[in-house]
């Protein structure tokens, strides 16, 4: 049964609505979680040479608007980020908060968006071999390979990485974007890319693998499945046109559900091999207490989040049409 445009639309807006909700729900999470952290947030705006009587504190407290209740403090910086004004960078001279997340997103999006894809294409590539030639001695292989890719921890999968493949067989370059000093080419941001996006793929490729074996056997196993195979319709054609679509259903909610992980991984990545995206800049603005800069990065990236997950909901109920949008 397929969806009107209106009652596809009143699920859009459902689904919009609570994510608004939720980001603004993230916002005041990220406020308290910042101002319950140890120390005194203005030790952040001065100069610890500097000698500043209370009255000269007090005054810069007020001048930043930290003399306030913190509901106060909270509804004028969440009124800031509606105008798209996050602040200023306290450690970077004065630059816009809005304007480092823009030079960053971009990096982290590429890194992102090149481990899922591999990610993607390898585990339904690989589930749907392991489903197809179940209990043998390739399924064997892959399940092996995929239960010690989801077993790895991020953190031991770059490390390892780097060092084999960049310091050992130099295969790739050890951490960066691009080669300093050297003209832009796509073969040099492609070299440096492959490393940090397959690390970053294996866990997820590793998940998606399993998910969509178990879920191409359950649907291999259906009544109307059968019912193709015994009108002669050859095994490659059942499983594309009849099993595929519905087998890849759960598997679409997990893709939506492994980018905040993948979120996590990006982080830890951009640090070992120093990629210049918003993990690189989060990590910087934690060692010096940017607040501002903390506090706009992470409402950035959770914003993305329930962004994809939006349209994660949006793909499912597109793809099932079991699902109720009106």
């Amino acid at each position: 049964m397929a969806f009107s445009e209106r009652e596809m639309l009143n699920f859009c807006l459902r689904r919009l609505a609570v994510g608004v909700g939720m980001l603004i729900a993230l916002s005041l999470l990220i406020f308290i979680l910042l101002r319950l952290a140890p120390g005194d947030p203005i030790d952040a705006y001065i100069n610890p040479n500097v000698a500043m009587s209370q009255e000269e504190m007090a005054a810069v407290r007020a001048r930043l608007g930290l003399d306030q209740p913190l509901p106060v403090q909270y509804l004028a910086w969440l009124g800031g980020a509606l105008r798209g004004d996050l602040g200023f960078s306290l450690q970077r001279n004065g630059e816009t908060v809005l304007g480092l997340v823009a030079q960053r997103i971009g990096p982290t999006l590429l890194l992102m968006g090149t481990g899922l894809a591999i990610a993607i294409v390898v585990g339904i590539g690989a589930g749907i071999i392991g489903a197809v030639k179940r209990n043998s001695a390739t399924d064997l292989g892959l399940s092996v390979t995929a239960f010690l890719g989801i077993s790895s921890p991020a953190f031991l999968t770059a490390l390892v990485g780097l060092y084999v493949f960049s310091v050992l067989l130099r295969w790739a370059p050890s951490g960066g974007m691009l080669t300093p000093g050297a003209p832009f080419s796509l073969g040099d941001l492609a070299s440096h890319l492959i490393l940090p996006a397959l690390l970053l793929s294996i866990g997820h490729a590793a998940l998606i693998m399993r998910y969509m074996r178990a879920s191409l056997l359950e649907v291999l196993n259906q009544d109307y499945v059968r019912s193709a195979r015994a009108k002669g319709v050859r095994e490659f054609w059942v499983i594309v046109k009849h099993a595929l679509r519905n087998a890849l259903l759960p598997v679409v909610t997990l893709i939506g559900s492994t980018i905040g992980i993948a979120v996590g991984g990006a982080i830890f990545l951009e640090s070992v091999f120093n990629w210049p995206g918003m993990g690189l800049l989060l990590v910087s603005a934690v060692e010096t207490r940017d607040y501002p800069v903390i506090m706009g990065a992470t409402l950035v990236v959770g914003a993305c989040v329930i962004l994809a997950n939006l349209l994660t909901d949006i793909a499912y109920a597109a793809i099932d049409p079991r699902i109720q949008v009106a």
